[in-house]
């Protein structure tokens, strides 16, 4: 394990009620007495980075914990993007998965784990693990980014305790005594520990889950025939057309959730055969079994992940193969998203899978019936349901700072995060008793389509809030706009947006005053005529337009807040916007859309400038 450098450091554990208890770390021993509920409890000394160090415990068992280190532990929290691990970037990062040769990095990984009833005393059971090739699969790729930058700069052991749970509010990782400065929250508290509002709960989500199983039984016409579809003697006679990839919603189907087949024949050269291939099938909305020559070659359940099944050696043949992939689709629109990686590989050829293929469909879900909305509840969704179970336990264990990456669950609702975010920052320094700890934290990428006309975006809205954070003392944000993917909640690119927070917390954490460790950060605005020129912080060794031409993403408005394209240009490290059909303009956004594609302001040391607006300053 790594434990944290230059601070007391506080061990505590369980045993039998007044169970002697001695302790030999680093050339001390330490003799203690359980109490009568069985908890123990010392402080050690502060120690300088280094290691490795033994421990041994004795009562009426034996612990021995080896190779101890001692540098800097960083809590990881947040949701999906926190914790997507490295092998889903696998691809994309080949050479530093292979070197990633670093025994002085440690990840421990928290099992989600939910509960608003209570405060749990210990995490669910995990393991610290090093940082090498097989083990750095498992870590989370942009806390592993953000680590190794660290690792590299200071040469200090850095410990990575990952507690992230995908899909969940901020709101649930809050404590109770935090989400007491939130009234609507308080309430929610309240009602979801009344027994007999969640007696009701329990019966809906009972319904639900029966509506669903009822649903989805097995009617697949693809799997009831004498030959399935998947097999390679099954003649596909009048399947329709598709083009791949695509949805079926716009391509003549409409409305439909169910099961839809997909099949394609292919020609294999013989240099491909007789070798490992693989396949990759981009991501498909939202389940699929996907065959190749009628051998089930994966699956996968959920939309998101990528598909990359490996086809074993003696499954292709020269000459005529076939794909056949059978999608399950419950909501939304069902179907292979756009601009994903769709082909199959093997002895360093490939074969593009885009274009034709056919389709039929094996099954169609009776439409769902009203749900109530309290059948979809969750712990790990309410208030306090997280913070209970995988922060908790953990807040006597010493820490050099957080890194939080969060906030796509809260979208719908933008204009809370501004009170959400700081609150919660408050709550866990309180709890962890440091009142600075450094809290770094991950604005929201860019996300979905891009629109061409100035428009309202929630997402833009919550990024203003992760913006106003800054305001809270021993803060960093990391811009993301240009690291996200508009069809991918998950986007691959986590080594920019882990090297941009482990610039952050070069600045916050390490005090190193020479790093500039942001993009520019809009400060303020001045109206000149009909112009508004623009001031910022964080402009490093100067604003640029990256990759030259036009700045782009800049809007103006006047007192009507309709706001229309403006043109934009530097001078002396300052932006003036204007647009010449507007004779009084008031207010300026930069890059406030869901996907502000050509976002093009950024300084010299190569970091984007955070999105603002000016009219809700």
């Amino acid at each position: 394990m790594v434990l944290q450098r230059g601070t007391k450091l506080n061990l505590w554990g369980w045993s039998s009620p007044n169970e002697k208890i001695k302790i030999r770390f680093n050339g001390k021993t330490y003799r203690l007495i359980a109490g009568n509920d069985g908890k123990w409890s010392v402080v050690l000394p502060a120690l300088k980075a280094g290691g490795p160090y033994l421990m041994n415990i004795d009562a009426t068992n034996h612990i021995t914990i080896r190779d101890i280190l001692i540098g800097d532990v960083w809590f990881c929290s947040g949701q999906s993007n926190m914790v997507l691990p490295m092998e889903r970037v696998k691809e994309k990062y080949p050479d530093e998965i292979a070197n990633a040769n670093y025994p002085q990095i440690r990840n421990f990984f928290i099992p989600a784990a939910s509960d608003i009833g209570k405060v749990h005393e210990d995490l669910p059971p995990g393991k610290w693990k090093e940082a090498n090739p097989q083990n750095i699969l498992d870590f989370g790729a942009a806390s592993y980014f953000f680590a190794s930058q660290l690792y590299n700069k200071y040469h200090v052991p850095i410990g990575i305790i990952n507690a992230s749970v995908g899909g969940t509010p901020v709101q649930a990782w809050i404590s109770e005594e935090g989400i007491n400065a939130l009234p609507q929250y308080v309430s929610r508290l309240a009602q979801i520990r009344d027994t007999g509002y969640m007696s009701r709960i329990r019966r809906a989500v009972s319904a639900r889950i029966t509506m669903e199983n009822n649903r989805t039984k097995p009617m697949d016409k693809g799997l009831m025939g004498p030959v399935p579809w998947y097999d390679t003697a099954y003649v596909a006679g009048n399947w329709h057309q598709f083009w791949l990839p695509g949805y079926w919603a716009d391509q003549g189907i409409r409305n439909l959730n169910g099961v839809v087949w997909f099949r394609k024949e292919i020609t294999v050269p013989a240099a491909m055969t007789g070798k490992p291939a693989k396949l990759f099938m981009g991501r498909i909305v939202d389940a699929d079994q996907t065959y190749v020559n009628g051998v089930l070659v994966g699956n996968v359940t959920y939309q998101y992940p990528p598909r990359r099944y490996e086809v074993p050696a003696n499954l292709l043949k020269a000459g005529k193969n076939v794909i056949v992939v059978r999608v399950v689709n419950t909501s939304g629109k069902g179907g292979f998203v756009p601009d994903k990686s769709y082909y199959l590989t093997a002895g360093g050829q490939n074969i593009d899978l885009r274009g034709d293929w056919q389709y039929e469909v094996g099954q169609v879900f009776d439409p769902v019936g009203h749900v109530d909305e309290e059948a979809n509840y969750s712990a790990q969704n309410e208030p306090t349901g997280l913070y209970n179970t995988m922060v908790a336990p953990l807040v006597s264990y010493r820490i050099k700072g957080i890194l939080w990456y969060q906030g796509e669950a809260n979208t719908n609702k933008p204009k809370e995060y501004e009170a959400l975010l700081p609150a919660l920052i408050s709550d866990w320094r309180t709890k962890w008793q440091d009142g600075e700890l450094p809290f770094v934290y991950a604005q929201l990428p860019n996300f979905m389509e891009v629109q061409y006309a100035p428009s309202e975006s929630q997402w833009a809205e919550l990024r203003e809030a992760q913006l106003k954070t800054l305001s809270v003392a021993n803060t960093a944000m990391a811009v993301t706009i240009d690291a996200g993917e508009w069809n991918d909640v998950h986007p691959l690119d986590k080594k920019d947006v882990g090297e941009r927070l482990a610039l952050g917390a070069e600045k916050i954490a390490y005090g190193d005053a020479n790093v500039v460790y942001s993009g520019p950060v809009y400060r303020s605005a001045k109206v000149e005529g009909n112009k508004i020129v623009l001031t910022f912080d964080q402009v490093g060794s100067g604003l640029v337009a990256r990759g030259g031409g036009e700045l782009a993403q800049f809007a103006i408005a006047g007192a009507d807040k309709k706001y229309v394209w403006a043109n934009a240009r530097i001078e002396n490290d300052k932006v003036i916007v204007w647009n010449d059909q507007l004779a009084q303009p008031l207010y300026v956004r930069y890059a406030w859309a869901d996907n502000p594609d050509g976002a093009n302001l950024y300084n010299r040391e190569g970091l984007p400038a955070s999105p603002f607006t000016t009219d809700t300053q």
